[in-house]
């Protein structure tokens, strides 16, 4: 992200803001910046007297403040890092006397996840003057591999687009989570060596057969005999692969086949930007509409959704995860 780049080069040239405002609903940047104004503002024997992290469980803006408010000593500034910060939102307004007027010799990092800063009001607008303001906004699925592909280029990687659906579909969108078995991969593989599922499977522990994507892809091939074996599978590791994940993702890939259907041009890049999808994945969508017609897929989506109900409870409690997967590929195949 060009913003964290900014501040990075901002502390590291010597000239950082007295406030970082940092808040979102995805913590993995919040983290960080955090930590990288942690660890780069002070040298260690500066840190001793003059960095100091607060917990907002355990704090108040009052005592945040007066830490703030304190000189450093023996040195250029001192860092005030408040982590868990969204338990003061009740309060977080009363920041304001201090965001209009900041100790220019301390670097104040608030660490506001999961929730905002509401714009109309004084503290947003006295931050925004004094300080940073941070956004951290959580990543859409389809953004995620992109993401993963960066970071593991940023690292001296390259890895295959279905090495990043497999992470995405096993892991979901927590960017934490994903980099932290991204650095596990960097500790066992070499930069010269990509990605592979199979890499994946042998050290994270994601099959690369009898998966998600794998079914999605059997299904649109209409290869019957392939998704029994994943049904079977999944029937036999649900706590591995819930009901709920399955039908939402097959859900999205048959409304996804619906806008394909409607496309004038299927060329692959318009293909790929209209249904926001990797160009590397488009192709299965043109094996998927060959097998699938328009009015066929409108009803499979139709019977997607009473499926979803009965795996929540509607209509069919207690119905067992291998019954619901049976009758999901009996309505679709």
């Amino acid at each position: 992200m060009d913003k964290v780049k900014e501040i990075v080069s901002e502390i590291n040239s010597g000239r950082p803001k007295p406030i970082y405002f940092l808040m979102g609903e995805e913590p993995y940047y919040i983290d960080k910046i955090s930590q990288y104004i942690a660890e780069n503002v002070l040298s260690e024997e500066e840190k001793g007297f003059n960095q100091m992290v607060l917990y907002g469980k355990d704090t108040s803006v009052d005592e945040v403040v007066a830490n703030a408010k304190r000189f450093p000593m023996m040195a250029d500034y001192q860092v005030v890092i408040v982590k868990e910060a969204q338990h003061l939102s009740r309060t977080i307004e009363s920041l304001v006397s201090y965001a209009e007027n900041p100790q220019p010799t301390t670097i104040l990092v608030i660490c506001f996840k999961y929730k905002k800063l509401d714009k109309r009001k004084k503290l947003y607008k006295a931050v925004q003057k004094s300080g940073v303001l941070f956004e951290s906004n959580k990543l859409y699925e389809n953004q995620v591999s992109d993401w993963i592909r960066r970071a593991m280029a940023g690292k001296g990687y390259s890895i295959s687009p279905k090495s990043c659906i497999m992470l995405v579909e096993f892991l979901g969108t927590d960017l934490s989570k994903i980099n932290n078995e991204l650095d596990k991969l960097t500790l066992v593989v070499s930069t010269e060596t990509e990605i592979t599922p199979e890499l994946i499977e042998e050290h994270i522990g994601i099959s690369k057969d009898f998966n998600n994507f794998e079914l999605k892809k059997a299904i649109g091939e209409r290869d019957v005999k392939k998704a029994s074996r994943i049904i079977d599978y999944f029937a036999q590791n649900p706590k591995d692969n819930p009901f709920v994940v399955t039908v939402t993702l097959l859900s999205t890939f048959f409304a996804q086949l619906l806008q394909y259907h409607g496309l004038n041009d299927h060329s692959p890049g318009n293909v790929a930007k209209v249904l926001g999808v990797n160009p590397y994945f488009v192709k299965e969508f043109t094996v998927a509409a060959k097998n699938y017609p328009m009015k066929r897929v409108s009803g499979i989506i139709s019977s997607l959704r009473e499926l979803d109900l009965k795996g929540k409870g509607v209509g069919a409690s207690n119905m067992e995860q291998s019954d619901l997967l049976k009758e999901l590929l009996a309505e679709i195949v």
